[in-house]
């Protein structure tokens, strides 16, 4: 496997796994309240894990200590979440109430 399949797969799969906990865990009746108004819904929670995937990245990539490749392996990471997210988002958001 190369470098940039061994240090992108981790994190999608890291996205999935926080797209599985949103979609069991997260409100699916409170996505159009917003996060600070209590309960959030997964709309806010997918954000969340958006966030956290793209730290998750940088950490990832800092602690290869490769610079060649290096904008290539973090844009395959962050897109490749971002599809995997979009995915849940559209599946959460035709689940029923």
């Amino acid at each position: 496997m190369t470098l940039k399949l061994a240090s992108v797969i981790p994190v999608w799969i890291l996205a999935v796994i926080g797209a599985i906990l949103v979609g069991t865990l997260a409100d699916r009746t409170s996505h159009a309240n917003g996060f600070f108004s209590g309960s959030g819904g997964y709309l806010d929670w997918l954000g969340i894990v958006f966030a956290i995937i793209v730290i998750l990245t940088f950490v990832v990539q800092l602690l290869i200590q490769r610079s060649e490749g290096f904008v290539s392996r973090v844009v395959a990471s962050i897109v490749g979440s971002l599809i995997i997210l979009a995915v849940a988002t559209a599946i959460l958001a035709f689940l029923p109430h």
